[in-house]
């Protein structure tokens, strides 16, 4: 357990770590290129690292020098693993090799923690079993463990439900070019998340393969191909980012932080312009951005493309004038836990009116008290409930560990705010 030490003022500089989105899109893809790969200043995290190990257990070369990574892609010829690979509650590994074991020789068993193992994934197995893959969920309820029979995949015309994840489409699109036909996925209803499959189109073309996309309702990819092997280095995290510009707004004073691209197609970049509506100031550079904490204002906002910093955003508003109202977020109940209602209870916890939906939240401040925060194993429960401790004395988080996911250090650098 940490204890958040309070501080007003802030008047610091952070250097962002790499995006766990791109690192582990970036792995995948120089599995399936076509020769070595150096993928520099990525993310190093549990998440990662479950994805690494996993490609090694496929055959892919996988190594680490100085913090890089090298891969040798296989351009997509692969032997499947004769052990069961598990992934702990890592989404992203688990939906992205869900369609890439398909591609190997053999049977592949996919496995993860008691969370991961209530985590859907039934749209996708539905994708797979469309292109005749025998893709199962051994407990017949569409969640892992799950078992893929591989040994190639033969593209097409498929249907997915776009309602309850991005990742879904990602696991595709991301295997697609190694497909034996050009595959076209049509999106039945509407696409959540659409900056995540954003992230996924800008890397795929970043190694050579381009993707149609017709608003983000047709999706075609060319089979057949392989990915063009290359060095890349991997961009700065925003969603990390929010958790520093949430603490300048919540203790005022300023904060510049650095690794970050102003010109990023990641969703959570928005959440700067979030910042402004409820009352900040940013500026930015080609090399920095800078946020002044002022006087907050409640907002009500669709949330939809900024999934991940619904949690920053929560504990924001517990300081602003007036209700804030977050709407547009109902797959926020099937991520590393069910984030509407631990919202709920922990902003209640702490002295906050809170009002949940199928789909929204809604907050009223309130007069607070410190208390333990439960973070139900989740890294962005821990992260966004520190931001609350600047002004909340007493402010305890439970399991800190579990920002190892995602941004292992942390809570070391949150901490050295308040002695700056």
């Amino acid at each position: 357990m940490i204890e958040i030490q309070p501080a007003r003022n802030l008047n610091a500089t952070v250097a962002i770590p790499a995006s766990k989105s791109y690192t582990n899109r970036a792995l995948l893809i120089a599995a399936l290129s076509d020769g070595p790969c150096h993928l520099s200043s990525p993310l190093l995290s549990d998440d990662t690292r479950y994805m690494s190990e996993a490609l090694r257990r496929f055959g892919v070369p996988v190594s680490q020098t100085d913090g890089d990574f090298h891969v040798t892609g296989r351009s997509g010829a692969m032997q499947a693993p004769a052990e069961e690979i598990f992934v702990g509650n890592a989404g992203t590994t688990m939906r992205f090799l869900t369609t890439f074991a398909a591609l190997a020789d053999g049977v592949t068993r996919l496995n993860g923690d008691e969370r991961m193992q209530e985590r859907p994934l039934e749209d996708l197995l539905d994708c797979l079993r469309q292109m005749n893959v025998d893709a199962r969920s051994l407990r017949n309820n569409g969640c892992p463990p799950l078992e893929i029979h591989g040994g190639g995949v033969l593209g097409g015309e498929v249907r997915l439900a776009g309602d309850k994840s991005s990742q879904y489409l990602t696991s595709l699109l991301l295997s697609a070019p190694c497909f034996r036909n050009d595959t076209t996925v049509h999106i039945q209803g509407e696409l959540t998340s659409k900056s995540y499959a954003d992230i996924t189109l800008d890397i795929m073309k970043a190694f050579g393969i381009p993707v149609e996309n017709e608003a983000y309702r047709t999706f075609r990819v060319q089979g057949h191909r392989a990915y063009r092997a290359r060095d890349y280095a991997v961009e700065g995290d925003w969603s990390s980012a929010s958790y520093f510009l949430a603490a300048a707004a919540v203790a005022g004073g300023s904060m510049t932080l650095t690794g970050l691209n102003p010109q990023s197609v990641q969703g959570d970049r928005g959440f700067l312009d979030v910042l402004a509506r409820m009352g900040c100031t940013v500026e930015k550079t080609a090399t920095e951005i800078r946020l002044q904490g002022n006087p907050l204002r409640g907002i009500r906002i669709n949330m939809n493309s900024m999934p991940d910093v619904v949690q920053t955003l929560a504990v924001v508003a517990l300081f602003a004038e007036g209700p804030t109202t977050i709407e547009g977020i109902g797959n926020l109940r099937i991520k590393e836990t069910d984030r509407i209602h631990a919202l709920k209870e922990e902003l209640s916890r702490l002295g906050a009116r809170v009002e949940a939906g199928e789909d929204f939240l809604t907050l009223h401040p309130g007069a607070y008290a410190g208390g333990e925060i439960e973070t139900y194993n989740d890294h962005r429960m821990a992260m966004s409930f520190a931001v609350a401790g600047l002004r909340i004395p007493g402010v305890k988080i439970t399991n800190p560990r579990c920002v190892e996911k995602s941004f292992p250090d942390f809570f070391q650098r949150f901490q050295a705010l308040a002695h700056r």
